[in-house]
């Protein structure tokens, strides 16, 4: 292990970190907000300063690779270094008077979970509105991805950041050089960033409203500049916008360049995106189905919210045009069952995402064909490709940790006395970066009725979620701590 590499570039990334704080630092002295602004830059001085002695200092060291033991150690501390940082400013200003909370806020603001303490949010300074959305759209395509774009400035390799990331393999090399395949992703990232944020201007929201829920949008994590959420506007242009490009972020970014670069046959070749898309079509439709009649009069209305809803659960982006928990249990149900779901492999989705879903179906599927036909051979093929065993034992034990880690942490909510309903959808929601669930945690509600323990835990079950239970988890065994 090389703890000295692991300090500089993790310098190197609370720079960049730095650097965009200071773009709500800039909104809070636009609008006046002195508090606000000298809270930022409270943080953002002495961060640049340390960060930046740390990168020149150690920077005239021999170039490296990062190791695999480095890559996870590395990428879980980028993700609490952030998040510890990127909550200061909510804590020295007042905004968020409670440090737990601050934290609580922050992470499932960069881990794109959504998840919010906030009762009043309109409330809360511009400046911290428009920063707590941008930890979502940092968060998003992965702050190890944007350091991994700029890392050849300090010699370092970062295959091991990205793979460590997400030992799914979420990003594809589309490129012989793996800073170029981040770059390009960030760049696709960009490109529809400022596309829906014009769309949105043009649907009727203003520029600050438009910025921020596209951030949200597309980092599939849902934190909104209203108490209501989506529902706040009422408007079926804006579902329409941001449904398509909920769906979109939901999807690989490295699917979307090969479509971009002229390769259109890549979404009919993809098993993934079919199983992703017939699964959206579905829920939309079953749920519009049962809540025409009930819920809405009309079948236009009730398709749309319907088509929105399954969307933010399946993506795991959590917005909310209405209180799903006013609908028929039926519709609930399949809101619930989206929950395990989550969006495709190498998007910026949480959950347990489509691909590994599919594998197991598949593997399900032939093991019962064994049952038929003991002395068969059986492929396991996913989009015309055959599946390694190894990947399959691998996707086996993750849905066995997420299921374990899912339990645990259902037992620590329900610990503080909370309902069984609460303390499951609890569960689910943050540790597969959805946000709203049922119970006490529904879209009507937040989480700041649970006690200070619980959200520490929530946070780590979030981190957890995001860098998909190995990254983190490896890092707690003794295995990993013995010198090699």
């Amino acid at each position: 292990m090389n703890p000295v590499l692991i300090i500089k570039t993790l310098a190197f990334l609370m720079l960049i970190i730095s650097g965009f704080m200071a773009l709500p630092a800039a909104i809070a002295l636009a609008y006046g907000e002195t508090r606000e602004f000298l809270s930022f830059i409270t943080v953002i001085l002495p961060l640049a300063v340390i960060s930046g002695c740390l990168v020149a200092v150690l920077r005239k060291r021999k170039a490296e690779a990062l190791s695999t033991r480095d890559g996870f150690l590395f990428v879980t501390a980028s993700w609490l270094a952030a998040s510890l940082v990127g909550s200061l400013p909510f804590f020295i200003s007042g905004a968020i008077p409670s440090f737990a909370n601050a934290f609580f806020e922050t992470i499932s603001g960069f881990t794109t979970t959504g998840a919010s303490i906030l009762t009043d949010i309109e409330a809360l300074p511009r400046s911290m509105l428009f920063w707590r959305s941008l930890t979502h759209w940092l968060g998003g395509m992965g702050i190890v991805v944007l350091a991994v774009a700029v890392l050849p400035l300090l010699g370092i390799g970062g295959l091991q950041l990205v793979n460590a990331e997400s030992p799914g393999g979420a990003v594809d090399r589309i490129t012989p050089r793996i800073a170029d395949t981040a770059k390009l992703l960030w760049f696709i990232y960009i490109g529809f960033t400022v596309a829906e944020t014009v769309l949105l201007l043009i649907a009727g929201m203003d520029l600050f409203d438009a910025l921020t829920h596209t951030f949200g949008t597309l980092a599939t994590g849902g934190f909104s500049t209203k108490s209501a959420s989506l529902g706040h506007y009422n408007s079926a242009a804006i579902d329409v916008i941001i449904t398509v490009f909920m769906l979109l972020a939901g999807i690989s970014f490295s699917l979307h360049f090969r479509v971009i670069t002229g390769n259109l046959k890549s979404i009919a070749a993809e098993t993934e995106v079919k199983a992703f898309l017939l699964i959206f079509l579905c829920s939309t439709l079953a749920i519009a189905l049962n809540i025409y009649g009930e819920s809405y009069q009309s079948s236009g209305e009730s398709l749309r919210h319907a088509a929105f809803q399954s969307a933010s659960i399946l993506t795991t982006t959590g917005f909310a045009t209405a209180d799903f928990e006013q609908w028929p249990l039926f519709s609930q149900g399949v809101l619930f069952l989206l929950m395990f779901v989550g969006g495709s492999s190498g998007s910026t989705g949480g959950g347990i995402k489509v691909f590994r879903i599919v594998i197991l179906l598949k593997q399900a599927f032939i093991e019962m064909l064994y049952l038929i036909h003991p002395r068969g051979i059986f492929t396991l093929k996913v989009s015309g490709r055959v599946v390694r065993k190894d990947l399959v034992y691998s996707v086996a034990g993750f849905f066995f940790l997420y299921i374990f880690m899912l339990l645990c942490t259902a037992l620590v909510v329900a610990s503080s006395g909370h309902d069984l309903t609460t303390s499951f959808t609890t569960a689910l929601a943050t540790l597969g970066n959805i946000g709203p669930g049922f119970g006490e945690v529904g879209p009507s509600n937040n989480y700041d009725l649970f006690a200070d323990y619980v959200k520490w835990f929530l946070s780590f079950a979030m981190l957890v979620g995001r860098l998909e239970l190995y990254t983190v988890l490896i890092i707690l065994t003794p295995e990993f701590w013995r010198s090699r």
